[in-house]
């Protein structure tokens, strides 16, 4: 009786008992290691996978494409609503807004119940907002139409295909992620095209409804396509605050937020500043489509180096070199006169800052996962949007202002300085980040 009793109490305490019930097989399980966490595991590929990448390409063309473009619409607004650039602006800004301030609650549903039910939502309500806005004779109800409903239907599609992806892939996650981001590049250079094209065929109104029935058969591709290997689970938490503890995070939130400032100033502010200038306006509408046309190639390249060399590695120059560009091509064109030395000067700053732009948009959603648990995957990039959304809501805004008179060379030459700087002092802030993962300069991060 005492045997046994001493047998159980040493088992109990996770001892080595020299006497057992059975002898010398308990002994041996006794000593075994307790069981390992679960790891999850990547396929980095297969049928499922490489679809899921396609429907991200989709799902991207489709939203970011159409917000990438507002700047045909920027032209338009200034001269149908009689209204300033700065005033035109807050439309495309609130766009953002929306877009990336839902990004937390789109991602805490996309934790909880995968890619599905948002993206046949974000597809409904994107063509639902082009319809309206096709509609729009007030400013006022662009406001509402294309500000806040388009921003809403991108986001629902945008973040869902982007986490779905994140689900798949871990070692080709950059070259998967790059792929599918690629995708608002390609909308970003049709819908400009098409648009100003259909514009003065069949006027503004049916061109825009044209741009909404594409977005719905993208929109119903893409949901067909995006699935997400994560388990179906309860809702968590709304944020996952322990984030902001973690250094890493909260350098690249406060790094990422300074570069929105001047992020998209220049897809906004490329073609009013080539009209300015003198150039004709059938050219410098294909300022925009240059830029994303550029950002194409950017996040194209950037998908093959993220998984060369790091994400960082990649994220970090990228931007810097983008707010470098500004300043030193973009800037000496103000001093330009003849609008065909102007018009080449745009056309070379528009492809080259699109690039940049776009290895930071092929960057940005694999250096947070790089970062990230897993599961939390979904809702950290959310959480890192949302904060985003409020620099998108006034950066475009606070440029306008620039242009007081109206927008001369000297105006836009603020306009300009403004947008440079914040992207090279946010890619300065990131370097920490970097170093706090990594600090040799060579190492893959």
């Amino acid at each position: 009786m005492s045997s046994s009793t001493a047998t159980v109490n040493s088992a109990a305490k996770g001892q080595e008992s020299p006497s057992s019930l059975d002898g010398a097989p308990d002994a041996k399980l006794e000593q075994l290691p307790p069981p390992a966490a679960p790891v999850h595991t990547f396929p980095d590929g297969g049928g499922e996978a490489w679809l899921t990448v396609l429907g991200a390409f989709f799902a991207l063309t489709a939203s970011f494409g159409m917000l990438s473009s507002f700047g045909v619409f920027q032209t338009y607004y200034v001269f149908y609503f009689n209204k300033t650039p700065s005033e035109v602006s807050w439309i495309g800004s609130l766009q953002f807004f929306v877009f990336f301030i839902v990004g937390p609650l789109v991602g805490r549903v996309f934790d909880a119940y995968g890619p599905l039910r948002l993206m046949a939502g974000g597809t409904l309500t994107l063509t639902f907002a082009m319809m309206m806005t096709s509609l729009c004779t007030e400013y006022w109800q662009a406001i509402l139409a294309q500000g806040i409903l388009v921003g809403l239907g991108s986001a629902m599609l945008f973040f869902p295909s982007l986490s779905s992806i994140a689900s798949h892939f871990l070692k080709r996650r950059g070259l998967a992620s790059g792929l599918g981001v690629t995708g608002s590049s390609v909308g970003g250079v049709i819908f400009p095209i098409a648009l100003q094209r259909l514009i003065g065929e069949i006027g503004f109104g049916m061109s825009v409804r044209v741009s909404g029935f594409i977005c719905l058969a993208l929109g119903i591709a893409a949901t067909a396509c995006v699935r997400s290997r994560l388990p179906r689970r309860r809702p968590g938490k709304w944020l996952d605050v322990s984030a902001f503890k973690e250094p890493k995070y909260a350098i690249l939130t406060i790094g990422a937020t300074i570069m929105s400032f001047g992020l998209f100033v220049p897809y906004y502010y490329i073609e009013p500043f080539a009209l300015s200038q003198g150039v004709s306006p059938d050219l410098a509408f294909y300022s925009v489509a240059v830029m994303n046309a550029g950002s194409f190639f950017g996040r194209l390249l950037a998908a093959p180096l993220m998984d060369a060399v790091g994400k960082y590695n990649v994220l970090i120059p990228a931007t810097g070199l983008a707010g470098v560009l500004c300043l030193a091509l973009w800037l000496p064109t103000t001093v330009a006169t003849a609008p065909h030395a102007v018009l080449a000067l745009v056309m070379v700053f528009a492809a080259a800052f699109g690039c940049l732009n776009g290895a930071f948009m092929a960057c940005m959603a694999p250096s947070i996962a790089a970062i990230s648990p897993i599961t939390s995957i979904g809702v950290r990039i959310g959480m890192l949007y949302a904060i985003l959304a409020f620099p998108m809501l006034v950066c475009n805004p606070i440029a306008g202002a620039f242009l007081s008179d109206g927008g001369s060379p000297a105006t836009y030459r603020h306009l300009i300085i403004w947008s440079g700087v914040t992207q090279i002092v946010g890619a300065f802030i990131v370097v920490g980040t970097r170093v706090l993962i990594n600090p040799k300069a060579a190492a893959k991060v």
